[in-house]
């Protein structure tokens, strides 16, 4: 017997992965909005001028859920292609690049850093983007379930280019409390 594992059984080692990865990265991707308080309820994001190109608030919750899926599914693609060359690389790289990208929802959300938003979301394009070659060079499959992710990136680093061009005030914006009626 030339394999060492028959066919079923590394399309199982791949569920396996899969199974594990692609939730976890769901997860994460939620924990970080969560915490970060983002979306439409954000009170000083509520305050912001936005500009004409920005989505309503139900395709974040859309678009977010799927593209963390199937980035979730390249990683596991990638974490089951045990021997090949270049597999170290690109898990470094889609590591470093997710917890940037976990990162942003607390900056832009949280910490109301819109102008350190953008450049971080630069920052994770790039690696994101290095990550899709390296995972190309793995597994193409893996590679070309980045790419959504990159155009999404892409139109992300625009919407937080242009709220910060229409709001230079924005990380000293004061939204006073809810008042609560008794």
């Amino acid at each position: 017997m030339s394999q060492l594992a028959s066919k079923n059984q590394l399309r199982m080692s791949l569920l396996r992965w899969a199974l594990f990865v692609v939730p976890a990265v769901m997860l994460l991707g939620f924990l970080s909005g969560a915490i970060s308080g983002s979306g439409d309820d954000n009170r000083w994001f509520a305050e912001l001028i936005k500009p004409e190109t920005q989505p309503p608030g139900w395709v974040f919750g859309l678009v977010w859920p799927l593209l963390y899926f199937m980035t979730g599914l390249a990683f596991a693609m990638v974490l089951h292609a045990r021997g090949a060359q270049s597999r170290g690389l690109a898990i470094g790289l889609f590591v470093a690049q997710f917890l940037l990208n976990l990162y942003w929802a607390p900056l832009f959300f949280g910490q109301h850093q819109v102008t350190n938003a953008f450049y971080l979301l630069l920052l994770v394009f790039v690696l994101a983007f290095a990550a899709t070659v390296i995972f190309g060079r793995v597994r193409k499959a893996a590679a070309w379930l980045m790419v959504p992710y990159l155009a999404w990136l892409t139109f992300a680093a625009i919407l937080n280019f242009q709220i910060d061009r229409l709001n230079p005030d924005a990380e000293s914006l004061y939204v006073p409390a809810a008042e609560a009626a008794i």
